[in-house]
């Protein structure tokens, strides 16, 4: 049976994060290809972390900086090596390369950083991200990752196509893998709670992730005072695990601004919700909160941003807006109007089905997978970018590494 290991950033929590949703779809894909799985992480262990055992996949704890880890990797010698996000990869990529050489070593960049990051500086100093990127530390460290490894998972067609045509890294080394998602099936459409059913707005989403934190804050300050005025009776229902004391703050009933925290179930607040405002500002990778509530049939209005490699020409399943006053508007048109809010909720089924189709996406990225396993050598070699990044991130991160290590070793 091949082995899989998996270097999480953090343990996976499906419940909190889209990006823990994401994590999940992964390790069910392995499994299904019969891979024998053991997830690894430094990151402490949370209440909302998945039950990997229960599953059937090992669970271990490792340290940075510290042999033990190339014993762990010599004892389990796996087949395949999966970084969660580019900064695992800077720590344990040159160990996994030392220790299995021949281990295929798969990327998952869950979104662009270097993107994020240039797109929130852009937001805050009211520049193009393309004046900010192209001279980041931060693109240059995210890239490189992206070279050193065999294969990288790019979960937006938006940033695949920077990658390629800004950057120029070649298309061999990337693979297009958005969320994994079922069909939609007209019975189940028919089963989602209808207008007359639902109440309320919903902005949802983990509050560790600022472009989240200050959607909400958007939304306090620049956009519910109108709608409310508009709609006195229905409430700005908020959730997300992690809230901080300044989310908290926010909460204020007399102006139906409600912060609930956590929710023990997405997907149920979302259907009982007619609404989704997702008003992002900056970011990257595809939102997972708009795309749920596609699967739950619930009507949402964001931006581009927010729209951003979800829907491709598809049309959205309620209002990209350009400007305050127009998520405003049509905030409250598609909160009032059953009709419209009809039509457009069903444009969000028919992008679930033809832009997320698990089974499509799935056999691409194992026929990718099944060239590089296939011949491995080939395709190193016609990376030689990466083959020289390798060379020089070994011979300054091995010394540094060392020389922590030795250090550690004197406080023991």
């Amino acid at each position: 049976m091949p082995k899989l290991l998996v270097i999480g950033y953090v343990w996976p929590e499906p419940k909190s994060s889209a990006a823990g949703t994401r994590m999940m779809q992964l390790l069910k894909f392995f499994q299904n290809e019969n891979y024998q799985i053991t997830f690894a992480t430094t990151a402490r262990e949370t209440d909302n972390k998945a039950d990997l055992n229960e599953l059937g996949i090992q669970s271990e704890k490792i340290k940075l900086n510290d042999a033990d880890f190339d014993v762990f990797l010599e004892d389990l010698m796996p087949h395949i090596v999966l970084f969660d996000r580019f900064m695992v990869e800077e720590q344990f990529g040159w160990r996994v390369d030392t220790v299995c050489p021949e281990a295929i070593k798969i990327l998952d960049t869950e979104d662009l950083h270097f993107l994020r990051k240039a797109r929130h500086q852009s937001f805050k100093e009211n520049k193009k991200a393309e004046e900010i990127y192209f001279d980041s530390d931060l693109a240059k460290r995210e890239i490189a990752a992206i070279y050193r490894c065999d294969l990288s998972l790019i979960i937006s067609e938006i940033e695949l196509k920077l990658l390629t045509s800004k950057f120029q890294v070649p298309e061999s080394i990337l693979q297009y893998l958005p969320f994994l998602l079922k069909e939609i099936s007209e019975k189940e459409q028919l089963n989602l709670p209808v207008f007359e059913d639902r109440k309320d707005f919903i902005s949802i989403g983990n509050f560790l992730h600022e472009p989240n934190w200050n959607a909400v804050l958007y939304l306090k300050e620049k956009i519910w005072p109108q709608i409310r005025k508009a709609l006195p009776e229905a409430k700005m229902q908020v959730y997300g695990a992690y809230p901080s004391q300044k989310v908290l703050n926010l909460l204020n009933s007399k102006e139906n601004f409600i912060i609930n925290g956590w929710a023990e179930s997405s997907r149920e607040v979302m259907r009982d919700s007619r609404v989704c405002l997702a008003p992002i500002q900056f970011g990257a990778g595809l939102k997972g909160k708009l795309v749920e509530a596609m699967q739950n049939g619930t009507a949402s209005v964001t931006t581009k941003i927010g729209a951003e490699g979800i829907n491709g020409q598809l049309a959205w399943n309620g209002f990209i807006t350009e400007s305050d006053n127009e998520f405003i508007e049509k905030s409250i048109e598609l909160y009032t109007n059953d009709q419209l809010w009809e039509k457009q909720l069903k444009l969000g089924f028919d992008i679930i089905n033809k832009r997320f189709n698990k089974q499509e996406h799935i056999e691409n990225f194992r026929k990718k997978l099944s060239l590089i396993q296939n011949d491995l050598e080939r395709h190193r070699l016609t990376n030689f970018t990466g083959k020289m990044l390798k060379h020089h991130l070994h011979k300054s991160t091995y010394f540094m590494s060392r020389f922590i290590e030795e250090k550690n070793k004197k406080f023991l």
